[in-house]
């Protein structure tokens, strides 16, 4: 699962995974694992290029190793480190949840754990991320539109496009 912060990528990651019985991964539960710490301190102990260096780690480990079906959500700066995107891209199906700019921000801003968003404009910075990132995210192997809708909808949007993109 790829795309922004708010686009849904846990909440229908762990849908996925259970309708489909396989395990659940969210990467950057598992990168505050191995590095002793949240996303948001390492954020601002270590900063942005040293995230991304053990996030490529993690999700190298995570993709290489044994269960080999499952469904991850990657932390949304994830697919745009071209080195992950690579592996993502040789390694796994990947789905991107496409959402617009007034969704991502109703769904971002009552959380504290998003450290981009910490004291700023939050339309302003997913806007710039928008722009920047779309792209890129339009790489990934699936894109799935997803709107302010029950949850269960969006699963069956993302269960019709994986299915329509193995058949």
């Amino acid at each position: 699962m790829v795309g922004l912060m708010g686009a849904g990528k846990t909440s229908i990651g762990r849908m996925l995974a259970r309708k489909l019985d396989i395990p659940f991964v969210d990467s950057d539960k598992e990168i505050e694992a191995a590095a002793g710490c949240s996303v948001v301190d390492i954020f601002s102990l270590y900063g942005e290029t040293e995230f991304r260096r053990v996030e490529e780690r993690v999700l190298e480990r995570l993709l290489t190793s044994p269960p080999y079906l499952k469904v991850i959500s990657t932390g949304e700066g994830a697919f745009i480190t071209p080195a992950v995107r690579k592996l993502v891209l040789n390694k796994a199906l990947s789905v991107w949840l496409k959402a617009d700019l007034d969704l991502l921000v109703k769904r971002t801003n009552f959380r504290d754990t998003r450290p981009q968003l910490l004291n700023s404009d939050s339309k302003k910075i997913l806007s710039a991320l928008i722009n920047e990132r779309y792209k890129i995210y339009g790489e990934a192997n699936i894109t799935v539109e997803t709107a302010d809708e029950n949850l269960n909808r969006t699963l069956s949007k993302v269960m019709s496009a994986i299915k329509k993109k193995i058949n």
